[in-house]
């Protein structure tokens, strides 16, 4: 499926913005880009299912597999690529205050009633992953 060239340009901006973070450990500049390709992806979502799978894939990307919110059943798309970014920024770094507001609000997203709610959480997830790839 094509992006929308909106998501795309957000896209593009999280995966091509200049790593500006401090890692703990892992490669959470990966794990974020990741988590934003599928913020990216829910929001192109042809239903809301779809939306809310990616939405799952977020959180496990900002988790890792060792949290109790990680859903193995949806797969993990950061596999091999740390702990979780937000294990990998560490707990004191500015970013990791940052993720814990882009997984409070993918929380929210996994309970989406419809297809135009899951699209807006999408773009706010996807701006808000972009800040933190930035660095700011």
């Amino acid at each position: 499926m094509l992006l929308k060239s909106g998501s795309t340009a957000l896209l593009l901006m999280a995966l091509l913005a200049a790593p500006a973070m401090a890692l703990a450990g892992g490669n959470a500049n990966q794990e974020i880009s990741t988590a934003a390709t599928h913020a990216a992806m829910a929001g192109n979502a042809a239903d809301t299912a779809t939306a809310i799978m990616h939405f799952h894939h977020v959180i496990n990307c900002l988790v890792g597999p060792k949290n109790r919110m990680f859903d193995a059943a949806v797969g993990n798309p950061c596999q091999d690529m740390g702990n979780g970014a937000m294990n990998d920024v560490g707990k004191k770094s500015p970013q990791y205050t940052q993720l814990q507001q882009v997984l409070a609000m993918a929380e929210r997203a996994v309970h989406a009633k419809n297809l135009s709610e899951s699209q807006q959480y999408a773009a706010h997830i996807s701006q808000m992953l972009m800040k933190v790839k930035a660095g700011g």
